[in-house]
């Protein structure tokens, strides 16, 4: 299985967040250049985020993003399958599968698919930051630019 673009931006934002040391709020321009992606695609990302209540968003003048909540309330199984927008692995009715009355494949895939999550709400977004990511993290924020006068 591979996590979608989306998802992984996703995370990133996420982690990126954690970080509140910082007295500027963090943009996404900022997160855009410090991890080399789409501004645009991070619009994207960052919006559906700010829909399920994980981040706060502040537009305007010293707006910016923030965790709604503390690291340890994001269950990485539960943002992964939001993110995701999570459904079976395999679709046997499009196209049709003249197997799908009798396969067992189905019923396999999904049980694993079920023990990914499972295995993946063991686990925290403070658990993804935990040394030496969080420090990866910092040295990100500390490439910021001097706010201009």
């Amino acid at each position: 299985m591979q996590l979608t673009h989306f998802t992984d931006l996703g995370l990133r934002v996420l982690m990126y967040l954690t970080h509140t040391a910082s007295p500027t709020p963090v943009t996404i321009s900022e997160i855009a250049e410090r991890y080399a992606v789409s501004r645009h695609h991070l619009v994207k990302v960052v919006h559906f985020m700010g829909q399920q209540g994980w981040i706060i968003t502040t537009r305007g003048k010293g707006g910016g993003l923030a965790l709604a909540h503390a690291p340890t309330h994001y269950r990485l199984g539960q943002v992964i399958r939001t993110l995701e927008h999570s459904k079976d692995l395999i679709d046997c009715a499009d196209p049709p599968c003249s197997l799908r009355t009798n396969c067992q494949l189905k019923g396999i895939l999904n049980t694993a698919l079920d023990a990914f999550f499972t295995a993946l709400d063991r686990h925290t977004l403070a658990d993804a930051v935990a040394s030496p990511t969080g420090e990866a993290i910092v040295m990100l924020h500390q490439l910021r630019s001097p706010p201009r006068s």
